[in-house]
């Protein structure tokens, strides 16, 4: 082995979420470095309980590169940055963080693309308004990117304030005027995957797109039932796969 090689630094990225053993990032970054050879990239889990853990897991963490960000941390990470980028700002949420030399931390919101690139191919002229379901940092993401696709958007959660909907107010009607449903919360995710967000699944139409952020299962509840009424469905793989190289572009800029 040259003496060149032997040197070569240990870089680390990594992954700050809640109870995230099963993860998307970890898997796909570990398969990427094999594939290209990067021996020197390693790709870990950071699993807290509290954000509060962050500033003494950085202190500790040597050769630390880059870090996702996921459910529940992506806005409470904000005040533990030194600056945002332009589209994070505006989103109001992180996914994606930079560390410099001088150990500098920015944050970075590739959500938004990923999201507005897996939706895309599935957009026809009809499709104008979109419901998203939930209001966490997901959330925030997938509004910005309906905001470039130029597609109107309301929120649904289950704690409502005066400008978004309950749950319990969807009508066939508000369904008509909608015709995307996005689900931005974790409901229905491995192991829970009987579950479903509470909705009256006879009002979706063969001019429906449901959009489910969970991957894993492959077919949610959510999808399986849109889809039984005819709807367009697509999962949140591709979209993790494109902020994730997205991530990695921004690391490596």
């Amino acid at each position: 082995m040259s003496k060149k090689k032997k040197n070569k630094k240990q870089i680390k990225f990594g992954l700050i979420g809640k109870n995230i053993n099963y993860s998307f990032s970890r898997k796909y970054f570990t398969e990427k470095f094999q594939l290209l050879h990067f021996d020197n990239c390693e790709y870990l889990n950071f699993d807290i309980q509290n954000i509060k853990e962050f500033p003494k897991l950085l202190s500790e963490i040597k050769g630390l590169k880059g870090l996702n960000v996921t459910i529940p941390y992506k806005e409470e990470i904000i005040p533990y940055l030194d600056k945002l980028s332009k589209n994070a700002k505006t989103i109001g949420a992180v996914n994606t963080i930079t560390i410099s030399k001088k150990k500098k931390l920015k944050g970075h919101n590739t959500d938004y693309y990923g999201f507005k690139k897996a939706i895309k191919p599935l957009l026809e002229d009809g499709h104008k308004r979109a419901l998203i379901l939930g209001t966490g940092g997901a959330s925030k993401a997938v509004a910005f990117a309906f905001k470039k696709l130029k597609i109107e958007y309301d929120f649904v959660s289950r704690t409502p304030n005066e400008f978004q909907f309950s749950y319990e107010e969807l009508t066939k009607d508000i369904f008509d005027e909608y015709q995307i449903i996005v689900n931005t919360t974790p409901i229905g995710t491995h192991p829970n995957v009987d579950n479903a967000p509470s909705l009256d699944y006879s009002f979706f139409s063969k001019n429906h797109i449901a959009f489910d952020l969970v991957y894993n299962p492959e077919e949610t509840t959510f999808l399986r039932k849109a889809k039984e009424q005819g709807a367009k469905t697509k999962n949140g793989y591709e979209m993790l796969v494109f902020q994730a190289e997205k991530a990695w572009s921004i690391w490596n800029g």
